[in-house]
C-alpha cells in the first residue's frame, strides 16, 4: 500500500507497480482546468487519482484492458474521497467510446519496443508497445480529444523520439520535461504534452532533476511533486 497526502494506492494485482514515472506525469500534465479527462493504461488507478486531486471540477475515466488491474483501480477509487468523479472501465482502449470527448488525455503507456516479450501476459500488455502501439495512442487521442485537447506521456528518453514521429502531423507537441536522476546524469524520462489543433505550435522545453549529488530531493522536483507526498 502507497499511502500519499489524500489518497492511497493498492497495487497488489497490477502488472506494471506505483512508480516515479506515474507520479511525474499525474504532477506535471497541465489538468487545472480540465473537465473531462481520460487516463489510457491506468493500472492502479495512480493518475486517474492524482487527475481527480487536482482538477477540483474534472470528471475522470480511467480505461484498462486487464482484469485485475481494473479490480484494484475500482478498490482504490472507492476507497478514495473522488468515487463520485472518477468511473474505472475494462476495455481496449481502441474500442472504447465514450458519450463525451474530453479535453485532457494522460498515460503511462507501454514503452518496450524491440525487447523479449514476459511469460507474464500481464506484465507483456502493460511493458510492451506490441499491445498498445504508438500509432494506436495517436490515433485513440486524435478521436476522443476536443479540438484543443492535450495529450500527456511518459516515456524513456531513448523511445520518445518514436512517439514524436507517429503523432508528427496528427498532434503538435507543445511542452517537454525532461528527467534527469540525478545532477550530471542523462536524461532518463521525457514527459511529453501534445495539442490538438490545426497549426503547430512552438514547444516550451523544460528539464528537472530529482536526487541531488548527496542523493537527497532538489528542490524543483518536491515542488512538482509536493502536493502528493507524505515526506515534502
Amino acid at each position: 500500500m502507497f499511502n500519499f497526502k489524500q489518497f492511497s494506492v493498492d497495487d497488489r494485482l497490477c502488472a506494471m507497480k506505483v512508480g516515479t514515472d506515474g507520479v511525474l506525469l499525474g504532477a506535471w500534465a497541465e489538468l487545472c482546468d480540465a473537465r473531462h479527462i481520460l487516463d489510457i493504461g491506468t493500472g492502479s488507478g495512480l493518475i486517474a487519482l492524482m487527475a481527480a486531486q487536482r482538477a477540483s471540477c474534472a470528471s475522470v475515466v480511467a480505461v484498462d484492458i486487464d482484469a485485475d488491474a481494473v479490480r484494484q483501480a475500482c478498490e482504490n477509487v472507492a476507497n478514495s474521497k473522488w468515487s463520485d468523479r472518477v468511473e474505472v472501465v475494462r476495455a481496449d482502449i481502441r474500442d472504447f467510446t465514450a458519450d463525451r470527448k474530453f479535453d485532457h488525455i494522460v498515460s503511462n503507456p507501454p514503452f518496450f519496443v524491440d525487447s523479449l516479450l514476459s511469460p507474464n501476459e500481464a506484465r507483456s500488455l502493460a511493458r510492451h508497445t506490441s499491445a498498445l502501439p504508438f500509432s494506436d495512442i495517436v490515433a485513440v487521442a486524435k478521436r476522443l480529444l476536443l479540438q484543443g485537447g492535450r495529450l500527456s506521456v511518459i516515456l524513456p528518453s531513448d523511445v520518445a523520439m518514436l512517439f514524436r514521429r507517429e503523432a508528427f502531423g496528427h498532434l503538435w507537441l507543445s511542452r517537454v520535461l525532461e528527467v534527469t536522476t540525478k545532477q550530471g546524469d542523462a536524461p532518463k524520462r521525457t514527459l511529453m504534452e501534445f495539442v490538438k489543433c490545426d497549426e503547430p505550435v512552438m514547444p516550451k522545453v523544460e528539464g528537472i532533476t530529482i536526487h541531488t549529488a548527496d542523493r537527497g530531493y532538489t528542490s524543483e522536483y518536491i515542488s512538482l511533486v509536493g502536493d502528493f507526498y507524505l515526506n515534502f
